[in-house]
């Protein structure tokens, strides 16, 4: 197109970068960045595609199985990575009742740092809670306890509000975890009695779902790939 065509196609947000919108005087490095107009990959790494690792973040929905493929024939986030164009598996897993931000990689070294129980990577989530909770429940719920002759390791609790889920008084409770129990919040929850109504996770270490909309994805930049290989 013409580069009047390109400012006004850049000036309308149909134009990304590495999955983030550009803007006017943005430069491209064709060895090393992807170019998106209209959701169409136009412009890939000329590097040797099959040795550079690709990297995304997930907005997953409720509803999605945190695998690439299922026996079940249910949803799984696998339809929902399939403009990447490159097969990319979860790092961790959100289970199919949870959203939130899923980071999916085909870079296995990076995998297994970012699992491995040495890793302490803070990973946030947002718990809706139907139960008007107190300061003393608060407080009960940040005591860690034995969990399937395991006994879990300390985790952050912290009041975000006080809302409704339906005609129910419901609580928002942010939790930090800093291992990958399968279902732990959701546990920790059950031993306290409590039922939980939604199940959100906002972060994995400084990663944020800041722009994602549920079900979309973008790329991770240079500096995002830096950030999780350094810690």
């Amino acid at each position: 197109m013409s580069r009047r065509a390109a400012e006004a196609e850049i000036t309308a947000g149909k134009i990304k970068i590495n999955g983030l919108t550009a803007s006017l005087g943005d430069k491209v490095d064709p060895e090393l960045d992807t170019v998106e107009c209209d959701g169409k990959i136009i412009c890939h790494s000329s590097g040797d595609e099959k040795l550079r690792n690709t990297y995304v973040l997930l907005n997953k929905p409720s509803g999605y199985v945190t695998t690439m493929k299922d026996e079940q024939g249910r949803k799984t986030v696998a339809d929902l990575l399939l403009s990447v164009g490159k097969r990319v598996y979860p790092v961790g897993r959100l289970d199919m009742y949870s959203d939130g931000l899923l980071l999916c990689t085909d870079d296995g070294e990076l995998t297994n740092r970012i699992t491995h129980p040495s890793h302490e990577v803070a990973k946030k989530y947002l718990a809706t809670i139907t139960s008007h909770l107190t300061e003393d429940d608060i407080e009960r719920l940040k005591v860690p306890f034995e969990l399937d002759g395991y006994m879990l390791r300390e985790f952050g609790v912290r009041f975000v509000e006080y809302t409704k889920c339906g005609n129910a008084p419901s609580t928002v409770i942010e939790f930090t975890l800093y291992e990958g129990r399968n279902r732990e919040i959701r546990n920790i929850c059950s031993h306290h009695g409590y039922r939980l109504a939604r199940l959100t996770r906002i972060s994995i270490g400084a990663l944020t779902l800041d722009g994602i909309e549920s079900g979309k994805w973008r790329y991770l930049t240079e500096s995002e790939i830096e950030y999780l290989k350094s810690i």
